[in-house]
């Protein structure tokens, strides 16, 4: 049987603990830096409007006036769909999110730097 070296075992106490085991390059292996990307709204104003035409009765937040690529529509639509916590999708350059959301994305658009315009 082989001996086993005589270092005292330390006990973990938490997942972080098990972080100290690895060499730094073990840790930037498993931790790829993830860049997150801010949205800066630089002052530009946006119109939040509610719509229920042609939608069988069902109420949608609309976000007009956003003119960005469509990356960014797609990237910004995700981050008000995340923060409702609701639905929704772009059709011709508007944000549309599921449900009377209007208090909750003016809130989140304001912190992004947008000029909100009901």
């Amino acid at each position: 049987m082989e001996e086993e070296s005589k270092q005292p075992q330390k006990k973990l106490s938490s997942f972080s603990d098990l972080g100290q085991l690895l060499t730094d390059s073990e840790r930037k292996q498993l931790n790829p830096e993830v860049k997150k990307r801010d949205h800066d709204g630089k002052n530009k104003t946006v119109r939040i409007s509610l719509d229920s035409k042609g939608r069988k009765g069902k109420a949608v937040t609309l976000v007009e006036g956003l003119q960005h690529n469509p990356t960014t529509l797609d990237e910004i639509a995700r981050i008000l769909k995340q923060y409702c916590g609701a639905g929704g999708t772009v059709k011709e350059g508007k944000i549309e999110i599921q449900g009377d959301q209007r208090e909750r994305v003016a809130e989140k658009l304001r912190e992004m730097n947008y000029v909100v315009k009901k």
